[in-house]
This record gives C-alpha cells, structure tokens and sequence, in this order.
C-alpha cells in the first residue's frame, strides 16, 4: 500500500478547500480505505474541525515536523504526531505553520519538505490529502511537489475563475521542474446556487476555459449552512446529516472522482 497524495488547491480562500478535504476522506473512509488528512494551512481550519479547539497548544503540528527536516533532525514516531478522528486520521497544523515559509527560504531541497514528512507514512495508507493554505508560496509549492495530483475546489465567481489561471500557471512549472508525474484531477464547483444565472454563467465560463484540458466534474456542491454545523459538530457533512443535499452532492462527487 503506498498511498495516492491529493493536494485539494486554490490560493483563493473560502473556496471549500477543508469542507472538500473533510469529505473526500470520509468518503474514501467509508469505502473502507485508510485515509490521511494534513491541515496544511497556518488557519488551522481542518485541525479545528477535526475537534482540536487550541491547535497551538499541541505538541507537535506539521510545523514541528517541518522546522525537524529544515533543520535535518529525526523525526518523531508516527504516534506523536498522527491524531485519529473517528475513521480518519489527520496530521494537525496552527499558526506557526506560517512561520515556516521564511525558514524554507534558506533551507537545502526546499521545495521537497513536506514531500520527505509525507515518505515516512505513505506506506500506512491508501489515499493521503493535503488542505493547502490559500496562496501560491513555498508551502503550496511543497504540497504540490508532494502529491500524485491536485483536485481545484473553485466557486462560480468570477475572481475565482481569473485565479485558476496563476494556479494553473504554477501546477504547470511545478510539473516542468520538479514533479514530472502530477496531474490535475479536476476543477470541483463548490458553494453552487442552483437558480442563479451568474453562478451558471461562471460555470459556463470555466467549462469553455478549462473544459478541453481539464476535467470540470459534473457534481457540483450546492451552497448551505448546514456545512458549518456540521464542521462545528468535527464532522463531515456526510456523517453529519447524510441525507443532506450538500452530503448527497459530495458522496456523488467522490463515485466520480474514482471512476
């Protein structure tokens, strides 16, 4: 078993990256699959939802794990730092994260930092998904040199839209330089209302921009509320309220995704 890494992207914030994140891996959990969830975001947003209210107050994050290989110290033993949630388990992260980025500026092989953390525990796993920050730094750069492929969460605005094309950008320089072997596994809609024409016409767009070369798949996940009970209450809108639209939207994605 050597697990698949998605990195779930997009430097735009509040795009659905942990609601997605969350999800996916309960999905993939459900099927039976061992399944790694990385906060890889200094907001802590996944750590919190996971039901770790003080993620400064922990021990040991993926910042710890990161200052350990910039300054070339052993990492600890899995048990230290992989915490279990119900039928996932996630490596948590806090603000220090974002101290991090300034360290990697001097450090030897930068970019393959996380990459490194990621070689100790592939092997325990079968799908391994990394909430990136939203921004383009060094720390995206690392969860995409890390993972196998990325999954684009993207709402239908237009800013949204405009932003793939630098996330596109980046994917694409990453691939030519440092990860030959990364594939973008698609562009999911997120937060999607039905009944507008904007959000139909956004869609259009993105379909006629990235459509021929990227898959845009045709689950779309509706917009609600219920996601923030649900993460409120450290769980996924799957295990939450299964029957719920958003739920429904995401068990279907994930049928998707693995056809």
């Amino acid at each position: 078993m050597s697990g698949k890494v998605i990195a779930i992207a997009n430097q735009k914030g509040g795009v659905g990256k942990t609601t997605t994140t969350m999800n996916l891996g309960y999905a993939l959990a459900e099927q039976g699959k061992k399944v790694l969830l990385i906060d890889f975001d200094p907001q802590s947003n996944l750590t919190m939802c996971m039901g770790i209210d003080r993620p400064e107050e922990l021990d040991t994050t993926i910042y710890h794990l990161m200052m350990a290989v910039i300054e070339e110290k052993e990492l600890q033993s899995k048990e230290q730092f992989i915490i279990s949630n119900g039928k996932l388990d996630f490596i948590p992260c806090s603000i220090e994260l974002s101290a991090v980025e300034v360290n990697l500026v001097n450090a030897m092989s930068r970019e393959l930092t996380l990459k490194s953390i990621i070689q100790e525990v592939k092997d325990d796993y079968d799908y391994i998904i990394i909430d990136c920050m939203p921004s383009l730094g060094m720390l995206t750069i690392n969860a995409l040199v890390a993972c196998n492929s990325v999954l684009i969460t993207a709402t239908p605005q237009y800013l949204s839209a405009k932003g793939l094309e630098l996330l596109l950008k980046t994917i694409l320089k990453v691939k030519r330089r440092i990860n030959p072997s990364i594939e973008i596994d698609g562009i999911l809609i997120t937060m999607f209302t039905e009944r507008t024409i904007l959000s139909k016409e956004i869609v259009n767009l993105i379909d006629e921009a990235y459509g021929k070369q990227i898959k845009v798949f045709e689950n779309k996940i509706p917009a609600s509320v219920k996601v923030g009970e649900s993460n409120l209450k450290n769980k996924s809108i799957i295990e939450y309220q299964p029957g719920h639209k958003v739920a429904v939207a995401y068990t279907k994605f994930v049928e998707e995704y693995l056809r």
